[in-house]
């Protein structure tokens, strides 16, 4: 199974702001320069995850984003299914696509079915907050100018 990098960044997104202060408040600007990938793209991404009520936005002068949830309560599993367009691994996944001649007799699609099943299992076993227990190393790294 292969992310977007809707998804890849989204969570990118969340890390980064976990592992500031609960109060702190960032810009797309600066989330854009410590991964070094497009503003732009990240602008939609925080567009979209203020409309999951992920993050909260202040406009204007002093503006910025913050989480507006507990990383703790920020599932991985519950974030990926809503940040990926579909969960189709083979053609027969989609029923309104799928042209392939074995489909009613192949078991593949079950055991792929079954495979990303598990996939989630282990996803919705994570919330964001499991990705700081190394804070310290992972501020170093987004704001290596910066004193922690």
């Amino acid at each position: 199974m292969r992310l977007t990098m809707y998804t890849d960044y989204s969570l990118r997104v969340l890390i980064f702001l976990a592992s500031k202060q609960p109060d702190e408040l960032s810009t797309v600007q600066e989330i854009s320069d410590a991964y070094r990938i497009s503003k732009n793209h990240l602008t939609k991404i925080v567009h979209e995850l203020g409309k999951l009520q992920l993050i909260e936005t202040t406009r204007g002068r002093g503006g910025g984003i913050r989480l507006s949830v507990d990383p703790k309560d920020i599932n991985v599993g519950k974030l990926v299914r809503k940040t990926e367009d579909d969960f189709h691994l083979v053609e027969c996944f989609d029923p309104n696509k799928n042209l392939c001649v074995l489909s009613s007799a192949c078991r593949l699609k079950s055991v792929l079915y079954e495979a990303l099943q598990a996939y989630f299992t282990v996803l919705d076993g994570y919330t964001i907050a499991d990705f700081l227990h190394n804070k310290d190393e992972i501020h170093a790294l987004l704001f290596p100018t910066s004193q922690s």
